[in-house]
């Protein structure tokens, strides 16, 4: 209970003042108070002349992300490898970070080693932010007196997967936010412009085209029953996601019917295999039992459907059938990755053919992202001419047949 009070109290302040020589210096420091951290600077030979709170902005009042945790675990890798002491590495790297809730996460960690508990067990403390895997790689790594390597794979492994995980971000947001745009377009021309039209048509004593009518309709539509169709949208959407959430067999259903999607299905099974490939090469290098890193290696595909395949892999292995001949049995693998698999099973070198083949698959990603915008660009421009060009030409119907009939 009191390590929890100290970890609350920690802040980072900013200082300014002087050294022995009397040269003038700056920096940040984490302390419970002014008081506090005035006495530290002075224990360091520094006077100080001023100490404020940072404050925290806009921006950096986000939580930790992912690639907050990425970085951190390449700067703590390069910190240990360079002889910097495991707390004096949470303290610079805690004290520089612009994120306020990455300083708190990393300052509360740093009190927890100086409590007495090992790396792994303080991680392990904060499970929003640092994963079993991770933790488990540590803990082999402390028990081996390799810590310093260990870092090294966990860091390049976050930042391979991170990579990942933005490409596929990169190829869903582009044609979201244009037919985004699209919607709230098409939605404000019914609301707002077709009604001036109407009025207009209304002078003209003539039939109107039976496509401006059904347009017109639409707009009445939108503007008495809009707010209907916002919260059934708005409650649909929720419902959803609720249950999405709460529900493994809805998530599977809808995780194995994007991988069957014609453009998007394919992106999806490659970063899937990458995710494979990339987290089993980390953990066997780390001289996780294959059996083990299986495990680690379901919950890090990205996917339910890959996710359920490698728990039945690893049951299979386990009872002593080979990894290449599981694999081959659920049905979700290349030809080309079982063949590698089963070359770094039968030449001892599984971690290596599993990096290689997590290299490859990455870049299959990235070509493939790159590919699928260049596809949907036409494909985008079309659905907008449809919507809006659509709209504007039922309006215009009517001008056109009375300036033929003039």
């Amino acid at each position: 209970m009191a390590l929890a009070a100290v970890d609350k109290k920690q802040l980072i302040f900013q200082w300014e003042g002087r050294d022995r020589r009397g040269t003038r210096v700056t920096g940040h420091i984490a302390g419970p108070s002014q008081q506090v951290v005035r006495a530290q600077l002075q224990r360091q030979g520094i006077t100080p002349r001023k100490i404020w709170q940072k404050r925290a902005t806009f921006q950096s009042r986000s939580k930790p992300t992912a690639g907050d945790i990425a970085i951190f675990f390449r700067q703590l890798a390069t910190m240990l490898s360079a002889g910097i002491p495991l707390v004096q590495s949470f303290e610079i790297i805690g004290v520089g970070h612009e994120k306020p809730s990455v300083q708190k996460l990393l300052m509360d960690v740093k009190n927890q080693i100086e409590g007495g508990l090992t790396l792994h067990d303080a991680l392990a403390r904060h499970p929003l932010y640092f994963d079993a895997l991770s933790i488990n790689l540590i803990q082999a790594g402390e028990q081996a007196g390799a810590l310093e390597s260990l870092l090294d794979k966990i860091a390049t492994y976050k930042e391979k997967t991170e990579a990942i995980k933005k490409k596929i971000k990169k190829a869903m947001f582009y044609p979201a936010a244009v037919l985004g745009v699209a919607v709230i377009v098409t939605v404000i021309l019914l609301i707002f412009v077709i009604p001036q039209f109407e009025t207009l048509f209304k002078g003209f004593g003539a039939d109107l085209p039976a496509f401006t009518l059904m347009v017109i309709g639409m707009s009445k539509f939108v503007q008495t029953k809009g707010w209907f169709l916002a919260i059934v949208a708005g409650g649909g959407a929720f419902a959803f996601g609720h249950f999405y959430k709460r529900s493994r067999v809805m998530q599977e259903n809808i995780d194995r019917l994007l991988l069957k999607m014609p453009i998007v299905g394919p992106i999806l099974r490659k970063a899937a295999i990458a995710r494979f490939a990339r987290t089993l090469s980390t953990t066997f290098s780390a001289g996780v039992p294959l059996v083990e890193a299986l495990q680690s290696v379901a919950g890090a595909t990205g996917n339910i459907v890959y996710e359920s395949a490698v728990i039945r892999m690893k049951d299979e292995v386990s009872t002593g059938q080979r990894l290449q001949r599981a694999m081959e049995n659920s049905g979700l693998f290349p030809n080309m990755v079982n063949q590698m698999i089963a070359v770094g099973e039968e030449s001892g070198s599984l971690d290596t053919m599993s990096s290689k083949v997590a290299d490859f698959y990455e870049l299959e990603v990235d070509a493939a992202v790159d590919s699928m915008s260049s596809l949907l660009e036409p494909l985008i421009m079309v659905i907008l001419g449809v919507l809006v060009g659509g709209l504007v030409v039922a309006m215009y119907l009517p001008i056109f047949k009375l300036g033929a009939v003039v």
